[in-house]
């Protein structure tokens, strides 16, 4: 009997314990789910035509600029409160947009019914953290840091060529300076269907064949780059006049 009693209040207590249990949020999914139908989630965005509203990093760019948000303190205290309560009760005198801004989209309309006040709160720290302008800022400086750079160079930064060799240096593989005074004639064969022995200092390893990874645009384009890597000729040191 004694027994019987025990097994029910574990249950009963188990069961308590579910029910107390808060529901967790993934912001990330809510934002895709409640906003991606009219607001263009990318950072940077995407740009189109016809937008039915500004792009979300725009909104939250804005934001955190007029309302001076500058912590968490803020975001706690005037971001989230301030999405919560404008998704649910739009209007043009709570909106920080600019009157262009206003003609060119309207005010949203309201969410009531759509999204819950804790899947708000949810999706506000998200576009807090994700939409970060330090972070945006150091995103574009790398990108032009890698468009500034020869095609060539992009293709083996982008297609993973770096892992085993360096343009200057030696790593797994020769270097593309040492392969570019050796093997230019034949590279894209090489590339194409890799290569083993070559090199007496990597003659225990293989480059795979990599025929269906560049197109032969690309193979052209990195045979040019390889190419010119063989004319570049180390700095001379400057003769001081005696």
């Amino acid at each position: 009997m004694h027994y019987m009693i025990s097994l029910f209040m574990i249950l009963l207590l188990l069961g308590c314990g579910s029910e107390a249990k808060k529901e967790e949020y993934n912001g990330r999914i809510l934002l895709e789910e409640k906003c991606a139908l009219c607001h263009n989630l990318k950072m940077p965005p995407d740009t189109y035509e016809n937008e039915k509203a500004p792009p979300m990093m725009a909104v939250v760019f804005h934001l955190k600029d007029f309302m001076k948000i500058n912590n968490n303190q803020d975001k706690t205290e005037k971001f989230i409160p301030f999405i919560q309560e404008y998704v649910i009760h739009p209007s043009k005198e709570k909106s920080y947009c600019d009157e262009e801004s206003l003609r060119s989209y309207g005010v949203m309309p309201s969410q009531k019914g759509n999204v819950t006040q804790e899947e708000l709160k949810a999706i506000a720290e998200y576009m807090y953290t994700f939409y970060d302008q330090q972070v945006y800022l150091q995103e574009m400086q790398a990108k032009a840091a890698f468009d500034a750079l020869p095609k060539g160079e992009q293709l083996v930064r982008k297609s993973g060529c770096l892992n085993c060799h360096a343009v200057e240096k030696d790593k797994v593989g020769p270097s593309f300076e040492n392969i570019a005074k050796s093997h230019t004639k034949n590279i894209i064969e090489v590339i194409q269907n890799g290569s083993q022995g070559k090199w007496k200092k990597f003659n225990n390893m293989m480059m795979p064949a990599f025929k269906d990874k560049f197109s032969k645009e690309e193979l052209n384009i990195l045979k040019e780059w390889i190419d010119d890597l063989g004319k570049i000729e180390s700095p001379k040191p400057w003769k001081v006049k005696s």
